[in-house]
């Protein structure tokens, strides 16, 4: 019986149901029988056939912040601003799970100096229960994270049980429930100049993959910029995108660029976040990420220095699909710098994405020995396992990730 409502998911919307475990969807299951008074197996299928909405609720965990992956934010408004048309930026979020993402691009664009009327945001997520806490906008600790929340102070404003975006931010992202793959999708005829795509085709199979990478395509302009997870960054090409070859960001164009040349990135150390209104003839400042324990007020070791810039070169050509080469950048960094949780990370990553799960898994563990709580690596060792039929290891690795949530706030 649950092998027919996974193929069913499957069906509805592309959810391979060995990417979060078959326990996951069984005990989901069992959990919206009870709550239907459904005992009967079949009943409760032909009670989906109404409407598989309350079950896609019970399955699809929300797992995202503001400002997840900055650089991301940094190349879109940037790319926003090179290209930008006549008629208002669209810029879609999919999925955009909780909201967190939609309201990031929001504050982006205005830090980059566009004004309200200049751009516009569309949230897309296959949960009505996601939609619905976007919507509400209320967030608590588990929506920041890093040490980079300058933000907080001029876009978000006390609410209760935690802080809402002010209404100039939520005022410019519309929320919808809807299926990449849905007869009707909500996108109607809309092209989109941006979307973000991230750490959704991690779920899908191969098909699906190339299924859902051809509905993106057809939903970019001409020069549209489409910015995937890091798992997902050798997919795009194998479809003729273009990588945007900017560090960190896992973006890539439909067609050819107008020249945007990336910032060379030096020493590790963090970039203030600009204030809400930027003089638009004034170049953004890429978010660098930091590694290791920096003194404060200081500036870093040149050999920390250059351990950044490797790490950052190893995810520029994994981000460009080059995924040996990045495997071999990634072992050298290895020789010259020493062990740390960021570059097994990485190395798991392109290794992943080449197909060597054996060695991804391990990269992965070691990872998560000299950083116990790395949610990335949790996240992607979980599902790397359940693709491989270890649902007990993938559903520790959940457990684990569960209370590393609870333990910071969530």
């Amino acid at each position: 019986m649950t092998g027919a409502i996974e193929k069913l998911l499957t069906e509805t919307i592309g959810l391979d149901s060995a990417s979060v475990g078959p326990t996951v969807v069984r005990q989901a299951v069992r959990e919206r029988m009870e709550a239907c008074r459904i005992t009967n197996p079949q009943a409760y299928r032909q009670h989906l056939a109404g409407s598989s909405q309350e079950l896609i609720n019970a399955v699809v965990i929300p797992e995202t912040w503001f400002f997840r992956d900055r650089e991301a934010f940094t190349m879109l408004a940037r790319h926003a601003r090179a290209h930008k048309p006549a008629q208002p930026i669209r810029i879609l979020s999919l999925p955009c799970s909780t909201g967190e993402e939609a309201y990031s691009v929001a504050m982006a664009m205005f830090d980059a100096g566009f004004e309200a009327h200049e751009f516009k945001i569309d949230g897309v997520d296959v949960s009505s229960r996601n939609i619905a806490t976007a919507e509400h906008a209320i967030y608590g600790r588990n929506s920041f994270r890093g040490s980079h929340l300058e933000f907080k102070d001029r876009y978000f404003e006390a609410a209760e049980g935690g802080l809402r975006p002010v209404a100039g931010v939520l005022k410019q992202v519309r929320f919808m429930v809807g299926n990449l793959f849905g007869s009707h999708a909500p996108f109607g005829q809309e092209v989109y100049d941006i979307l973000l795509c991230r750490n959704l085709l991690i779920y899908f199979n191969r098909e699906l993959q190339d299924r859902a990478l051809i509905c993106l395509k057809d939903l970019l302009a001409k020069d549209g910029l489409l910015l995937v997870g890091p798992a997902e960054a050798a997919l795009p090409r194998v479809h003729g995108f273009l990588s945007a070859e900017w560090p960190l960001a896992f973006a890539f164009l439909k067609s050819e660029p107008v020249k945007t040349t990336a910032p060379k990135v030096s020493a590790a150390v963090p970039v203030r976040t600009p204030s809400p209104k930027v003089n638009k003839s004034e170049p953004l400042r890429p978010f660098r990420p930091t590694i290791g324990n920096e003194g404060r007020g200081q500036a870093p070791a040149k050999p920390l220095a250059r351990a950044s810039e490797s790490l950052i070169a190893v995810e520029r050509i994994a981000n460009a699909g080059r995924v040996k080469e990045a495997q071999e950048v990634a072992l050298a960094h290895l020789r010259e710098f020493g062990p740390s949780a960021e570059i097994f990370y990485l190395l798991g990553l392109v290794q992943d994405a080449d197909g060597s799960a054996p060695e991804a898994a391990q990269s992965y563990r070691k990872a998560l020995y000299l950083a116990p709580n790395h949610r990335e690596a949790l996240v992607h060792l979980a599902l790397l396992l359940s693709k491989q039929g270890d649902h007990n290891g993938a559903e520790a690795l959940a457990g684990r990730l569960g209370r590393v949530q609870k333990r910071s706030g969530s």
